[in-house]
Formats: structure tokens, sequence, C-alpha cells
């Protein structure tokens, strides 16, 4: 049998080894900045747009980048071996551990049938209604999310399935004139509860620790599990509330009252039978790492009791592990874990490079220089900075390379525009996921959903912007007020 050769794509390819040799080398080095910095935004940029472009998957390109960033010495010229050891300095970071070790962990949610018995769970209390049903799947995602750092498993995998099943029991399927029934509004609502408890933990989807790092190099601004989570939690419960009865202005399920629904949930939960001791496991560790994510046993008996959150996530695994719910092979064979850990490295590698050779300040600076030019107060210009940033989102089918290619830059934007740290360090952080609403390629969960047909393109883009306004003001408005009382800004 012939090996079938997979390598890069070509013209993806060509496209951003061009766009990195231009910077490099044709376009003159500001003044300011330095050889060696403008040399790895090359690097940096090229490594975007291949994969913007999908030249290779993003850990392969991964790789490149670090191999690149070695043999260039661009971060340190004078020494192969620093310049080498810089090009790892990624994979010692703790946040990139602590996302892994949770998708590791998250694995257990769909091996032992615990995500979908709570989904099924919570329909059967509040079911009755099509709106019901709805609050019944965002409760499930907001119950899910804070273990499960890939919102795709989450919205795709685990709620997904429940909400399609929900849709068959009531004969509406993904064709013309059948899905108006119910499916549609669900799907919709399926989707959009997505990115709105991605913003709500630190470990609900990979990118977060990425913009928690991003946000100490730029600001001094520290965040913990603990912080994330209480800043969060009004204005996303706000926007939980209120998003599934604007989409259910907008499309209007045919059916809306569903009184079979908690039936058919309780039928599913009985197939599921009584709850297993794997599952008892499950929900023993992620109560467990929830209390020490929060921060709880320090509060009661001591700061000696304080848990670093990657220790809490590799002591949830150790638990997992020695129980036998997930074994060695488990572990092995989570690519997507594996595949995080390793893209995760290298894109913090090469943004933290970024800053301590100063180009994000640099690149801040001029930015920065540039709207204030215009003689708005920080208010509308950082407002400007934010529409930039969110609606950019269009052009990105990857939160993490939109992130990795703005986010410092526009948070230093704005502290520079004279915006209160931390009120625009969180409203960029928290923005950061809700911009995945827009598009149907946002995130890995949106071709899942779109991909199943219950909707039109256009009922998903036009759904996506209303709902991305409205989280907006919500987070902003709601967001800050909240902010401000707990003494952040």
């Amino acid at each position: 049998m012939a090996y079938k050769l997979t390598p890069i794509k070509l013209f993806p390819a060509l496209i951003s080894l061009a766009i990195a040799l231009i910077i490099w080398f044709i376009i003159p080095t500001p003044e300011g900045v330095s050889d060696n910095a403008w040399h790895l935004l090359a690097i940096f940029v090229g490594t975007i747009v291949a994969i913007i472009s999908k030249a290779m998957s993003i850990g392969a390109l991964s790789i490149v980048a670090i191999a690149v960033v070695a043999i260039t010495r661009v971060t340190n010229p004078d020494d192969a071996s620093k310049a080498l050891a810089d090009s790892l300095s990624g994979f010692s970071n703790d946040l990139i551990w602590l996302i892994g070790a949770s998708v590791m962990i998250s694995t257990s949610l769909s091996k032992t049938g615990l995500g979908a018995r709570i989904g099924y769970f919570l329909i059967s209390l509040v079911g009755k209604k099509t709106l019901g049903i709805a609050y019944a799947l965002g409760i499930a995602e907001l119950l899910l999310a804070p273990v499960t750092p890939s919102n795709t498993a989450r919205g795709g995998g685990i709620i997904h399935p429940i909400m399609r099943s929900i849709s068959d029991s009531f004969d509406s399927k993904p064709v013309p004139g059948s899905t108006g029934k119910i499916g549609r509004y669900l799907a919709l609502v399926n989707y959009n509860f997505n990115p709105i408890t991605s913003a709500m933990f630190i470990t609900a989807t990979a990118p977060n620790p990425l913009i928690v790092s991003l946000i100490l190099d730029g600001s001094g601004f520290k965040l913990t599990w603990g912080m994330w989570a209480v800043a969060a939690l009004v204005p996303g419960l706000v926007s939980i509330i209120i998003i599934p009865l604007v989409i259910y202005f907008m499309y209007p399920p045919e059916i809306k009252e569903t009184p079979n629904a908690p039936v058919y949930a309780k039928q599913k939960l009985d197939e599921l039978g009584v709850i297993s001791k794997p599952e008892k496991i499950t929900l023993f560790v992620f109560i467990l790492l929830l209390l020490l994510w929060a921060g709880i046993p320090s509060m009661i008996f001591g700061p000696v009791f304080s848990v670093p959150t990657t220790a809490a996530a590799f002591l949830g695994l150790s638990i997992l592990l020695i129980t036998g719910v997930l074994n060695w092979d488990d572990i092995l064979g989570n690519k997507g874990a594996w595949d995080t850990i390793t893209w995760f490295a290298a894109l913090v590698m090469m943004a933290s490079f970024l800053g301590k050779l100063g180009l994000v300040s640099w690149l801040a600076q001029t930015v920065g220089s540039g709207i204030d030019d215009l003689g708005l107060g920080w208010i509308a210009s950082t407002l400007i900075l934010l529409l930039v940033y969110v609606y950019s989102h269009y052009f990105f089918a990857s939160t993490t390379a939109h992130i990795t290619a703005m986010f410092s830059a526009f948070l230093v934007a704005g502290i520079a525009l004279q915006a209160p740290p931390v009120l625009w360090a969180l409203i960029l952080g928290f923005s950061s996921s809700l911009m995945m609403s827009i598009t149907h390629y946002g995130t890995g969960t949106a071709p899942i959903i779109f991909g199943s047909g219950y909707t039109t393109l256009g009922e998903w883009w036009k759904t996506g912007l209303v709902t991305s306004i409205v989280n907006l003001i919500i987070w902003i408005f709601i967001g800050g007020l909240w902010w401000k009382f707990l003494g952040y800004w």
C-alpha cells in the first residue's frame, strides 16, 4: 500500500512565507523598534496568516514556528542555546498545563455519561415550554463550563446532541418547513450560549489563560480563577437570561408548549440508568476542583491551604487516573489536549517575546496616538478600539489566532488612551469570547451546530450580529457597574 503524504498546503504556505519575508527584508524597521523585534514580528505574522489560511493544523504550524524562532535566534542573537531555551519557554507556562490537564479531565464527562445526564435532568425539571428547554440547555452549559476548556466539546459534543434529540422528538428535522417548529430556535440558542459560558470562567475555553497571561504582561493586573469567575458572574447570568428571549423574539418557534419534553428527558435518564460509580467520582472531582479553584479552603483555613490552579487540575486528573475513571490510553489519545499544549506554548512564547522586545508597546502607542488625534475622550476612543477588535473576528476562523494577533496591542493602546487598566482588560478579555457569536466559522462549535442544518446562513449571521451587540451592551454597562462595585477599577 502506497504511503500518502500530507504536506503543507502550498498556496497558503507561499502567501504566509511571502508576507513574513516582506516584513523581514523589505519593510524597513520602524524607528524605536529593534531589528530583533521586527524579525520576530515577521515570523509571528507569517504564522498567524498560515493559521488563518489553514496551511497546516495549528499544532504543526506551532512546531514550525518554534523551530524558526530557535534557528533564526531572533530572541537571543548571540547564544544559540539560549535562543533554543527561549523558543521552548512557552512549555513552562503553568496556564498551558492548566488547560491541557482540564481538557483531559473533561473527557470523563462524555466517557461516564455525566454530561448528558445533567442536560436531560434539567430538561426534565423545566422543559414544559420551549423557552424552558432553552434555559435548561443554558444552565447545563453553565454547569459544565468550568471544567470543559474545549467550548467545542461542551457546546458541540455534549449539549448539541441533546438539543437534536429534543428537536427530533417534536418532529423538527433539519429540512425546509420543519426547522421552524422548534429546531431552529434551539440550535440558535444552543450556539449563542456557548460564547457566554466561554467568557465566564478561565477554564471554559482554551484561549482564556492566554488572555490572563497577556493581561498580566500588558497591565500588571493578575486575574485569578476566582476573580475572573466573580467578575463574569453578573453580566454572564444576565446574558444567559436575555439572549434566549432575544432569539425568541427574532425567530419564535412554532411549538411553544412542550409538555412531552420532560417525559422524553426522563426516558433518556432511564436509559442511562442509576448514576454509576464513575459518574459519582467524576462529580466529586468537579466539585473538588471548583472549591480549590475558587480558593474556598484558603478562605476557611488560611493561606497555607491555598492550592495553585494548575496543581489543583493535576490533582483532579490524578484522582480520575487512580480510580480508573480515566486510564493512560485516554490521556494519550486525547489529541485535543496535546494539540492545545503545543500551539499554546508556541503562541505564548512569541507573544511574550514581542512584548519583552518592545514591539507591542510601540504598536499600541502608534494605534493609540492615531485615535487620540481624533480628539475624543477615553470612553469613545476605547469604544472604537473595542468595536474594531470584536468585529474584525469576521476575518478570523480561530479565536486563538485573533487573540494572539491583536489582544496585546489593543490592551496597551486602550491603557495609553487613559482607560482604567483593569476595566479595559476585563472588557477586552470577556469580549474575546463574546465575539465568537457572529459567524458560522468563528470557533469550533459553530460549524458543528450550523452544519446540522437547522438554520440558514442568513439567519445565523443576523442572530450573531444582534446577540453580539446585546452581549456587548450587557457586559460593558452591567459588567462595568459590577466591577466598580467589586473595586476592580
